[in-house]
């Protein structure tokens, strides 16, 4: 059932190259004049072009853009960094030349929106209206098939010649130039542009451009291991002509800073005036554009919608049987449940929607089971009993959205699905981070389509019904719509997934963990609820000490929850320095506020931090854990969240089990409230140091590769190398120092950061820093190389390929830009260690259900698997267990996983 609201629809920019398309249609097109006897073929070509792309925009969403670019003049600031670029150009053909002022005339005509920029080409016009617009979170089509654009292509912006009318992407750069986009102006550096007079570097062709980017990664790189190059010609023509190659790039970089004419919302496209087209076309002899613009309505074509369709209620055994029929000459069977709730342990069944191929269409129905309705329902059992066969054959593919939610309520009613796949998650495989995968926001993205959202159907708020109450006239189109949408989906994400590489990602790691995630969630975790209570008076009783504690110190009694009464206590009573208002017009008393005036001395926000960390521990993982114990079986059955984290890694909510701190006293003591089933161990398996050892890996750094290859202390081989000092003489503050740069490095921390962890001046740290990547070099490749893709792509790759698109990271404010920066360093790590556990968790689970174990696999917790394994078991699979999470990869370091058993989680862990 989706309650997904009516999700934004995401903008396209349509920035069409007005010059260069001008120039092309002028050589593409034959010569055509108007009754006047002035060339006018370009301006045919232009006004074509123009037409189809207000038509598709019509067919799409109003919500779209689209402007046309313009050259403003010949002389840009290029000329002045080489006054030789495009000086050899020949002036424009005399008979083109008329064409400029009509073609301009044209776009007012069609009421299309164009722009120039005096001092730059329309690439820098361009360039600066793609990033403007990524900004703003929308997409970007630039029409033109001019190669300089291609260093733009991301995840946000594609290419569209208007000519071949194809689309280049990615890919279709890296078939052009040999590197991905973001490299594309190192390789033009090189090889240089004839066309433009850029000079290049003499003898560096696009073969050996690509290859030597590829080899060093950037040109700047490239020159400065010039020397390493065992080519004679090869070494000294880059030596010798560095400097050439270092204007050539400032010549090929477009200029993304350019004023924008125009505001976004001047670029909507508005309808034209019918008479002043067909009076312009009329004059100029366009007669085949004046018959396509003879009706006023000819760009008012609605797309055709799947909620205009008639969808089929099944309400007898005939039309069930039917269905039937149309199922056995399919190969593929979308399949929806809708229920009483979101919450799988306590929703019911209320019915199933189905939706099959029908020749080029495709055909869905919704079979209503137990609506409180007084119309005809068939029985669960004769439903279940007709279906239940092709539930489970093998030559029928399921297609869900979201399809764990819907394995975890048939499993109730003891119905399984085999074999599965889910479009939910094959949108994460290809967009994680990039949008979110709910249905109705990837219909209106991908389909153009605006679904029936739950509220249409059950209204909102305190008023809305559970859907068994909705009538059947009302549920059978939204329930059948999501069967279709989810077929539809299927069939635009399978071939995007095999356009995209994608497809291994899916079907080695995401496709094969539904199931196993649905039996975690099914068994859960046993607790034991006299810990819980026992704990609540104790953190209870520490709280009243806290409040009285806290009065004293403020000098009266105030609402301790409430922000605004404690900003006035510190900053408007007391004077305090660092008091901010927001925006509500209260001071903000959040955690940063709080310790940094605690750090300065003072009391009462130090204990108001210790009372907001008791309170919340109690209330969420006290009151929280027992409000949500299933009370016959004193068990809490999670839910993992498949699709919600940027970088692959799983999400437990309805409780969330993965932040139950674990390094503090309090937070172990709620560890222990976790329990086996009597004649049961937990048992706890858990990578150690797996960034880290991930870091070593993907930077090269062949220090710590030998450590953890050895089995070293990598924190004490690490101060060795910081501090130039053998490693026997590494003293514990020393080691501390190292282990916090270690771990910090992985988040990309700033040497303010370091200092305030370590207790150290920043400059200090810096120094620190400065030395530490002076020992580890490759660890600082690795950053930059991270932050310039995520910079050139908008996203950065785990090592099996799964994308982590970084937003904010072209941001000009600083702030958001380098907290991007520090996401797009540590997401290759966090993504594959959260890849590698997801393989570990489809092996193992594999391992239990076919060996005949009773153990069972409980919680994943970032880098930790949780199990629940009888006495008699413990010995014999433990070792299974671990060396299977350790042959998961082959890398140049260990995978070592360290083993836990106890008689509650603390103890495990």
């Amino acid at each position: 059932m989706s309650l997904d609201e009516a999700a934004p629809i995401v903008p396209t920019v349509y920035l069409i190259d007005g010059s260069g398309f001008i120039f092309r249609a002028f050589h593409a097109l034959p010569p055509l004049s108007n009754p006047e006897g002035t060339p006018v073929g370009a301006v045919y070509g232009f006004c074509n072009i123009l037409l189809r792309f207000m038509e598709k925009l019509q067919h799409n969403h109003v919500h779209d853009f689209l402007g046309v670019v313009f050259d403003a003049g010949r002389q840009t600031f290029r000329q002045k960094i080489y006054p030789d670029y495009k000086a050899h150009r020949p002036d424009a053909p005399a008979e083109l030349v008329p064409q400029f002022a009509l073609i301009r005339e044209a776009c007012d005509v069609l009421s299309v929106p164009y722009m120039e920029a005096s001092g730059f080409e329309a690439d820098d016009l361009i360039a600066s209206y793609a990033l403007a617009a990524k900004q703003k979170g929308y997409q970007v089509v630039i029409v033109s098939s001019d190669k300089d654009f291609m260093q733009l292509v991301d995840a946000s912006v594609q290419m569209l010649d208007p000519i071949k009318n194809r689309r280049i992407g990615t890919p279709e750069v890296f078939e052009k130039f040999g590197v991905e986009p973001g490299r594309v102006i190192d390789v033009q550096a090189l090889m240089g542009d004839s066309s433009d007079n850029v000079p290049g570097v003499p003898g560096i062709g696009p073969k050996t451009a690509a290859e030597l980017i590829q080899q060093f990664g950037t040109l700047e790189q490239l020159l400065q291991h010039a020397h390493t190059i065992k080519q004679t010609k090869r070494r000294e023509s880059l030596q010798t002509y560095a400097e050439q190659a270092r204007i050539s790039k400032l010549l090929v970089t477009l200029d993304q800073q350019v004023p924008l004419p125009l505001d976004f919302e001047q670029l909507q496209p508005r309808q034209p005036d019918p008479i002043l087209c067909q009076n312009f076309f009329q004059k100029h002899g366009f007669k085949t554009l004046l018959n396509k613009f003879k009706s006023p309505n000819m760009l008012s074509v609605a797309a055709p919608s799947p909620s205009s369709k008639n969808y089929e209620r099944v309400d007898t055994m005939e039309k069930l049987e039917e269905w039937i029929q149309l199922i056995h000459q399919s190969s593929v069977l979308a399949i929806d449940t809708e229920t009483t709730g979101l919450n799988i342990q306590k929703a019911s069944l209320v019915g199933i929607s189905l939706a099959v191929e029908q020749g080029d269409d495709i055909g869905a129905c919704y079979i209503p089971l137990a609506h409180q309705s007084d119309e005809p329902q068939l029985s669960l059992l004769s439903v279940t009993g007709a279906l239940n066969p092709f539930l489970t054959d093998p030559g029928l593919l399921k297609v869900g959205h979201n399809l764990k939610y819907d394995l975890g309520i048939l499993a109730k009613y003891d119905l399984t699905i085999d074999p599965i796949t889910d479009t939910m998650l094959m949108s994460y495989c290809l967009d994680a981070g990039k949008n979110g995968h709910g249905m109705d926001e990837l219909a209106s993205r991908h389909l153009n389509h605006q679904t029936i959202r739950f509220e249409d159907v059950a209204g909102s708020g305190k008023n809305q019904k559970i859907f068994d109450q909705v009538p059947l006239d009302q549920a059978t189109p939204y329930a059948a719509e999501d069967a279709e949408i989810t077929l539809r989906l299927y069939q635009f994400f399978t071939k995007r997934l095999q356009e995209e590489g994608k497809s291994q990602l899916y079907q080695q790691i995401e496709r094969p963990l539904i199931p196993v995630i649905v039996r975690m969630e099914q068994i859960g975790i046993k607790i034991d609820p006299s810990v819980l209570k026992n704990l609540g008076k104790e953190f209870g009783d520490r709280l009243a000490i806290l409040e009285t504690e806290i009065y004293k110190l403020a000098g009266r009694d105030f609402n301790i929850g409430s922000p605004k009464q404690l900003g006035e206590i510190l900053f408007d009573e007391w004077s305090l320095p660092g008091g901010k208002k927001t925006k509500t017009g209260a001071y903000g008393t959040d955690a940063g506020v709080l310790e940094a005036l605690a750090l300065q001395g003072h009391n009462l926000p130090a204990r108001i931090l210790d009372w907001r960390g008791l309170a919340k521990l109690k209330s969420t993982y006290v009151d929280g854990l027992l409000a949500a114990m299933a009370p016959e079986t004193h068990r809490i059955h999670t839910s993992f969240s498949l699709a919600t984290t940027t970088t692959g890694r799983l999400a437990s909510s309805d409780p969330n089990l993965q932040n139950i701190p674990i390094r503090t006293e309090d937070g172990r003591k709620i560890r222990q409230a976790f329990i086996p089933e009597k004649g049961m161990h937990l048992v706890s398996l858990d990578y150690s140091q797996i960034e880290l050892r991930l870091l070593a890996h993907k930077a090269k750094v062949e220090p710590l590769i030998d450590a953890f290859q050895k089995g070293e202390d990598v924190h004490k081989a690490t101060a060795s190398q910081i501090f130039g000092i053998p490693l026997s003489q590494v003293n514990p503050e020393q080691r501390r120092q190292a282990k916090t740069i270690n771990f910090g490095i992985i988040y990309g921390i700033s040497a303010f950061g370091l200092g305030q962890q370590l207790g150290i001046p920043t400059s200090q740290a810096a120094d620190i820093i400065k030395v530490y990547f002076a020992r580890y070099p490759g660890i600082q490749t690795y950053m930059e190389v991270c932050k310039e893709q995520a910079r050139s792509t908008g996203y950065v790759e785990t090592l099996f390929g799964r994308r982590c698109y970084v937003p904010g990271i072209n941001d000009k404010n600083g702030a958001v830009r380098g907290g991007a920066e520090r996401q797009a360093i540590n997401a290759p790590l966090q993504g594959s260690n959260a890849d590698i556990i997801k393989k570990a968790m489809i092996r193992i689970d594999k391992i239990l259900q076919t060996k005949g174990y009773s153990a069972r696999l409980l919680l994943q917790v970032h880098d930790e698997l949780l199990f629940e394994i009888p006495l008699n078991e413990i010995d014999a699979l433990i070792p299974v267990l671990k060396q299977t999470m350790e042959d998961v990869i082959t890398l140049s370091v260990p995978l070592v996983v360290g083993v836990g058993i106890g008689d509650n989680w603390d103890q495990a862990h």
